[in-house]
């Protein structure tokens, strides 16, 4: 007897049904039950015979969601409705106003907040960040809502295999951008992790798996070295009465390779991979921060602490409530070891991030850090003129995962994003001391409006009722708030000023019997480094640019005099096969969505170029952006641009890579430091100028104490060559390090 696989299918949804009402622990009573129950027959019903991309029945995505709002992040019964619900308005033919006469308006209020913007939309905004937007409109209002987003992100994360290239990297530099900071500043580090960690594994494949294996193989021939170390900690904190568990934490794939190009190491040489965890249960009438420290106090018995290493989130705890106590010992076998020690309720705080935080939040407690933070959300929400991408790049400067305490000439303390200055500071107090900030005194010493903060200092804003807001103040703040407020008191005169400088140049142009087009606007921004054309109008309304020298300007030719070697094809568009030829390009009309290009040898005309930004070369991995004047632009998939580009304009995304490469050469730059030693210099020379592959353009080099440290320019054609010669130098006695840095002031150069 054969079974019917949709019987099959509908009997495994239900089981997943089953093991969310059994897995909820805020969720027991019958009635929540029946709510749980009732929403996920709506959304059966709703979504019922449609597939997802990989070809299981739709109904499975919201179930998925719905568990990782119930296991993972904690929330309760309306929240787990809510996730079960949040495609069905998008979806489906229900409507918010059905949800709300079913199930009440907090439920409906959750599901409209989730669903995307509809109707017609200026191509020339990011439909991407409005919705962004939109989502945190009603994320002040009731938090489950970025809750559910990011269980939902999450497990669309989670199954990004099926979907094509060019939406995998729209979708991971989103995350990355945006989504992974958020989740760590609600708390959500489980989350947060994972959700860095697949947006690694899809924009750079071969990085992941590579540490992944190397991550792997570590930790099986380090996992002695941990059990050694831990036998005496666990004998003391037995012996005083401690009841705890004790395990390895294993350290996230993308938290190594951030580690890797921050500091420019390679795997081997970040020490910090060994690290532990103590969640011990906290013995009543004594303060847990007392008991932190006094398992602090009876390790440093054993061993020796790392003095600089020490980081205290049990007295002041992080923004997003994370409270734990981390430090570094040195172990028996030379090595650091990393310890964090947390009570029971701080280690739920870590892992569910703000859903823990409210459960143990009593009504008497004042506002958190967090409180505050949504508090500020709200205040720069409530500015209706703000742009949205302005809005989502200023979002993003307050998504600091580092944070500092300032301190008040009172002795109060102010939590500021790392970076901030004193501008900021006088912003975040009031946004009328923000106007008339004329300076600051910290720790009793008179500084700027720029000078950045650290942690610790004590900070005495001063005013003046004669200082007005200037726009070059934008050059001193780094928070959203500032921002904002700085940008509503220059709103109307900059926009009388855009309009005058627009007309003035459309004179200029006129006297020349020339028009305002996309083409001569590009010439000038790019000539005066303009990120838009609304700057460009607005120093020629200011006269800060003149406009005599333009027939010079305009008759410039590009200097991309190696463009002409290379030919441009283009893979499957949505619907059609591949396309070859020079001529591949003009098939980008508006609307038309290639899904890759290859970059090979004999590319036609200037149809692209290659970022700046961040200098691409072949064997790097590639993203495309095609621009507004529908030019193709190469970013390296690292390169924060890139990252930004992905997540405010994923429908503008092509995926990339490169096919042969050898007619080029690409200008990089690599830095090297070791011992100084006589000959070391020629050694060097040596080495680059039997390389057949590379041609020194120049190089320079300083010495001090001993210590040579060099800077050499070179003509290459590929990666690999490039980590062949770096592997090659790197073998000369005394060389102690060289590395590729991968963005060189004043752009590109490049020949044949």
């Amino acid at each position: 007897m054969t079974v019917d696989p949709q019987y099959n299918e509908d009997q495994d949804a239900k089981r997943q049904l089953d093991e969310i009402l059994k897995n909820c622990t805020r969720c027991q009573s019958a009635e929540d039950h029946r709510l749980i129950i009732k929403a996920f027959e709506l959304s059966m019903e709703a979504h019922k015979g449609v597939r997802r991309r990989s070809g299981e029945l739709y109904i499975m995505h919201p179930l998925a969601v719905a568990r990782i709002v119930g296991e993972e992040i904690g929330l309760g019964a309306k929240g787990i409705a809510a996730a079960l619900l949040h495609d069905v308005v998008e979806d489906t033919d229900y409507t918010v106003d059905d949800l709300t006469a079913i199930f009440g308006e907090k439920i409906a209020g959750i599901v409209d907040g989730l669903t995307k913007l509809e109707g017609a939309f200026d191509q020339t905004k990011s439909k991407q960040a409005d919705n962004f937007r939109k989502l945190l409109l009603t994320m002040v209002e009731d938090v489950r809502v970025i809750l559910i987003k990011l269980a939902d992100r999450l497990h669309n994360m989670r199954t990004l295999d099926s979907m094509p290239d060019h939406k995998k990297y729209k979708i991971a530099g989103e995350t990355l951008f945006i989504y992974a900071p958020l989740a760590h500043r609600l708390g959500l580090y489980a989350i947060k992790t994972e959700l860095e960690d697949l947006s690694l594994k899809y924009e750079h494949p071969s990085v992941y798996f590579d540490i992944s294996e190397k991550l792997k193989d570590y930790r099986t021939r380090n996992d002695q070295i941990l059990t050694r170390f831990s036998l005496p900690i666990i004998d003391r904190l037995s012996h005083e009465g401690f009841e705890f568990d004790i395990k390895g934490r294993p350290k996230s794939v993308f938290s190594i390779w951030n580690k890797m190009q921050k500091k420019s190491v390679p795997f081997d040489e970040i020490y910090d991979l060994l690290a532990l965890r103590i969640v011990f249960k906290a013995k009543p009438g004594i303060p847990e921060k007392t008991q932190c420290w006094s398992i602090y106090s009876l390790i440093t018995d054993v061993y020796k602490p790392k003095p600089d290493r020490l980081r205290d989130w049990v007295s002041v705890p992080k923004a997003n409530g994370y409270e734990a106590l981390h430090a570094t010992f040195m172990g028996p076998d030379g090595k650091w070891v990393e310890i964090q020690i947390r009570s029971e309720r701080m280690d739920e705080i870590a892992e569910r991030g703000f859903a823990a935080h409210w459960k143990y939040k009593g009504q008497q407690d004042k506002d958190t850090e967090l409180d505050n933070w949504l508090k500020q959300i709200r205040e720069v929400l409530d500015n209706p003129d703000v742009d949205s991408l302005e809005f989502l790049d200023d979002f993003k400067l307050n998504l600091f995962s580092a944070e500092m305490m300032i301190f008040t000439p009172k002795g109060d303390v102010k939590v500021m994003p790392k970076g901030a200055t004193t501008l900021d500071l006088a912003f975040e107090i009031h946004t009328n001391i923000g106007y008339k900030c004329i300076g600051a005194k910290v720790n009793y010493k008179l500084v700027p409006l720029s000078h950045e903060l650290k942690s610790g200092d004590q900070v005495e804003i001063l005013t003046s009722e004669k200082q007005t807001p200037k726009y070059e103040w934008l050059n001193y703040v780094t928070t959203a708030k500032a921002k904002s407020r700085i940008k509503e008191a220059f709103k109307k005169e900059r926009k009388a000023m855009v309009q005058k400088g627009e007309v003035m140049l459309e004179e200029a142009l006129n006297q020349k019997r020339l028009t305002t087009n996309a083409k001569i606007l590009k010439k000038l921004q790019s000539f005066y480094n303009f990120p838009n054309k609304e700057e460009l109008y607005y120093k020629i309304g200011k006269k800060i640019i003149r406009l005599d020298n333009l027939p010079k300007i305009l008759s410039d030719k590009t200097s991309n005099k190696w463009v002409r070697y290379w030919r441009l094809s283009f893979g499957k568009k949505q619907s059609d096969g591949p396309v070859k030829g020079t001529g591949a390009i003009k098939s980008i009309k508006k609307g038309s969505k290639p899904t890759e290009m290859v970059v090979s040898d004999d590319m036609a005309d200037e149809e692209y170029m290659i970022a700046s930004c961040c200098n691409p070369i072949p064997g790097d991995d590639l993203v495309g952006y095609v621009d507004d004047n529908n030019k193709l632009i190469l970013h390296s998939r690292k390169c924060p641009v890139a990252i930004r580009l992905m997540s405010s304009h994923g429908n503008k995304i092509v995926s990339a890579s490169w096919e042969s490469h050898k007619i080029l050469s690409f200008l990089a730059l690599i830095n090297l430091s070791g011992i100084d030693s006589i000959g070391i210099v020629s050694k060097i020379t040596k080495v680059i100028s039997e390389d057949q592959n590379v041609n020194m353009r120049s190089i320079h080099f300083d010495s001090h104490d001993g210590i040579f440290e060099g800077v050499i320019y070179l003509y290459i054609h590929n990666t690999e060559d490039l980590n062949n010669l770096i592997f090659n130098i790197a073998k000369i006695k005394g060389v102690h390090n060289v590395t590729r840095q991968e963005r060189i002031k004043g752009g590109l150069a490049g020949g044949a």
